[in-house]
């Protein structure tokens, strides 16, 4: 009897890595798989030991700025303030993608407001990004258990 790879035996297999239709249809168990893997958590009450920062900022005329830094203490103004909380996103992925986080032991990231757009739509990328890799995972790990497509 052939044992066939099927889209519900690798969702099965992905909800049990935390990365399947369960947790993209529930924005909190969304964000906790993408933070766990990576080991962040993100916090939106400052903590001087947070490992990044992401908060606004104005400016002595009054206008927006947004922060983005590793050192809150030393802003490079050239790469740390964004006039356009368009790329928050963005760098709020690429810190937690390419920190020191552990599983073990969190990291932490500060974010003024966790209910920004920009952290949704890291959390997201993300999530899709992991979801790939291990939805590609899942299928090597059937094939070698013997599981096949249905060819017909």
């Amino acid at each position: 009897m052939t044992k066939l790879i099927t889209p519900e035996l690798i969702n099965e297999r992905l909800e049990a890595k935390g990365f399947g239709e369960k947790q993209t249809n529930d924005e909190d168990l969304m964000y906790e798989a993408v933070l766990g893997h990576y080991g962040y958590k993100l916090i939106d009450e400052w903590d001087d030991d947070a490992e990044y920062f992401i908060y606004e900022e104005s400016t002595v005329d009054g206008y927006s700025v947004y922060i983005t830094t590793a050192n809150p203490r030393k802003i490079n103004i050239s790469e740390d303030v964004h006039y356009y909380d368009s790329e928050l996103g963005e760098m709020l992925a690429e810190a937690i993608k390419w920190g020191n986080g552990d599983p073990e032991y969190p990291e932490k990231i500060y974010v003024e407001d966790l209910g920004e757009q920009y952290v949704q739509d890291a959390m997201e990328q993300l999530f899709q990004e992991l979801s790939e890799r291990f939805e590609e995972e899942v299928i090597d790990e059937l094939t070698e258990e013997g599981y096949e497509y249905d060819n017909k």
